[in-house]
C-alpha cells in the first residue's frame, strides 16, 4: 500500500508553522530532545519537593536522638515477613542488638532476625508543624511503633537518623543556592548592564573590581569574610550572612556575561529605535535589552546554583559556615572528618552522595538549557 507523501504545497506550510514558533517554544522543543537534561530536571524538582516537605518525608525530626543507638549501622528494608504474633507484614526491618566488645570496649551492633519491626506508609510518629503552621504527626515512611529503632541510613554519633538529617539538610543546602543566585543575578545584571551599556570609565571601574575579586583565592576570601560574622548571633542570621557572602563573590561571572551581551546589543536597531522613541536608559535596559537574552541568563543561573551549594558545603565542612543546630549537608559532613567515623561508620558520608547527585543533576540541567537556548545550535 503506497504511503501518501506531503504535497509540495504542504511543505511550505509546515515550514511556516515552525518559523512562527516563539523563542520559548523553540527552546522547549530543543530542550525536550536532551534526554539527560530532562531526567536531571526531574531529579532537581524531586530534590526541591523533598526539601519543601521534609517534615512529612523524614522518618524523624532533626533533633530526635537515641543514645542507645550511637553509630548504629543501616537497617535493610525487607518485604514479606511475619511479626512476633505471626501476622503477615508487607515491609519490615530487623531489630538491632547491641553488645560491648570485651577487647576494644566498643559497642557492636548485630541484626536480630527474630525481632521484626513492621514498616508502613503515613504512619503516626513525632509531631511537627508543617510549614511551621499546620500541626501534624504523620510521616511518609516509618515504623508502625514510633518507639522502635528505624535507621535506614544508619545513625550518627548522637543516635540521630542519618536519612532524616539528610532530608532536613536539603532545605538549607538547596535553598542557599536559590537565594544566593537570586542576589547574584540582581547584582550581575545591574552591574554588568551598567558596565556594558555606559562603557568608558564606568566599564573600567566595574571590570577592575571583578578582576580584583577573581584574583583573590576563593577559600581564604571565604574564610576571611566568614570570620567577620559575629559569633553571638542567631544560627538563622549566620545562614543569612553566609548567603550574602556567597552572593557578593558569585556575581562576577554573570556580570561579565551580561556585559558582553550589552556590548553586542547596544548598537542593534531595536535599541536605537527605543532610544530615538524617547525611552529612558533604565527602560531600554530592563524592557528591551535584558529580555532579548533572558534565556542565556537562565542557563547561567542554573549552572551557578551548584557552585553556591558546593561553596556552602565547603564553608560548613571547614567549620566557618553554618553551624548546629541548623542542619545542612556541609554541617553533616563535618561529623565525618575524623578517622573513627570513616572506618567504623562510612554511612556518615551519605550527605556527600546527596551533594554529588544534586550538583550533577543541576549541571546536566544547566547544560541542556544552555544548548537549547543557544541560537547558533
Amino acid at each position: 500500500m503506497a504511503i501518501a507523501q506531503p504535497t509540495s504545497a504542504a511543505a511550505p506550510a509546515l515550514r511556516s508553522r515552525s518559523a512562527e514558533r516563539g523563542q520559548w517554544s523553540l527552546i522547549w522543543r530543543r530542550f525536550r530532545r536532551h534526554k539527560l537534561a530532562c531526567w536531571s530536571g526531574v531529579v532537581v524538582i524531586g530534590i526541591y519537593l523533598v526539601a519543601a516537605f521534609a517534615e512529612i518525608i523524614a522518618p524523624t525530626g532533626p533533633d530526635t536522638y537515641n543514645s542507645r543507638y550511637t553509630y548504629a549501622p543501616p537497617q535493610m528494608l525487607r518485604f514479606g515477613g511475619h511479626d512476633a504474633q505471626g501476622n503477615f507484614v508487607l515491609a519490615y526491618v530487623n531489630g538491632i542488638k547491641s553488645t560491648v566488645d570485651p577487647l576494644t570496649v566498643q559497642r557492636v551492633y548485630v541484626s536480630d532476625p527474630k525481632a521484626v519491626i513492621p514498616v508502613g506508609l503515613f504512619v503516626k510518629g513525632e509531631p511537627y508543624y508543617l510549614f511551621g503552621l499546620i500541626p501534624w504527626d504523620r510521616h511518609l515512611i516509618g515504623p508502625v511503633d514510633p518507639k522502635a529503632p528505624f535507621y535506614l541510613w544508619g545513625a550518627d554519633r548522637l543516635g540521630r537518623d542519618v536519612l532524616s538529617l539528610t532530608i532536613h539538610g536539603a532545605r538549607i543546602s538547596m535553598s542557599i543556592g536559590l537565594v544566593g543566585v537570586a542576589i547574584s543575578l540582581f547584582l550581575g545584571i545591574l552591574l554588568g548592564g551598567i558596565s556594558g551599556y555606559y562603557g568608558g570609565w564606568v566599564d573600567e571601574v566595574v571590570q577592575r573590581t571583578i578582576d580584583l575579586l577573581k584574583s583573590i583565592p576563593t577559600i581564604p576570601l571565604w574564610m576571611g569574610l566568614a570570620a567577620a560574622i559575629p559569633t553571638n548571633i542567631a544560627p538563622l542570621m549566620v545562614y543569612f550572612w553566609i548567603t550574602v557572602i556567597l552572593s557578593l563573590i558569585g556575581w562576577t561571572d554573570l556580570a561579565r556575561v551580561v556585559r558582553g551581551r550589552f556590548l553586542a546589543l547596544r548598537t542593534e536597531d531595536f535599541v536605537l529605535a527605543a532610544r530615538l522613541d524617547g525611552c529612558s536608559r533604565q527602560r531600554v535596559i530592563w524592557r528591551h535589552m535584558v529580555p532579548s537574552f533572558i534565556s542565556h541568563i537562565i542557563a547561567s543561573v542554573t549552572l551557578a546554583i551548584p557552585a553556591m551549594i558546593l561553596a556552602e558545603t565547603a564553608l560548613s565542612f571547614l567549620g566557618i559556615g553554618i553551624k548546629p543546630p541548623v542542619i545542612s549537608w556541609g554541617v553533616l559532613l563535618k561529623d565525618a572528618q575524623n578517622l573513627l567515623a570513616v572506618t567504623t561508620a562510612p554511612w556518615l558520608f551519605a550527605p556527600g552522595i546527596a551533594v554529588v547527585v544534586a550538583v550533577l543533576a543541576l549541571n546536566f540541567l544547566g547544560d541542556g538549557i544552555r544548548d537549547a537556548a543557544d541560537p547558533y545550535n
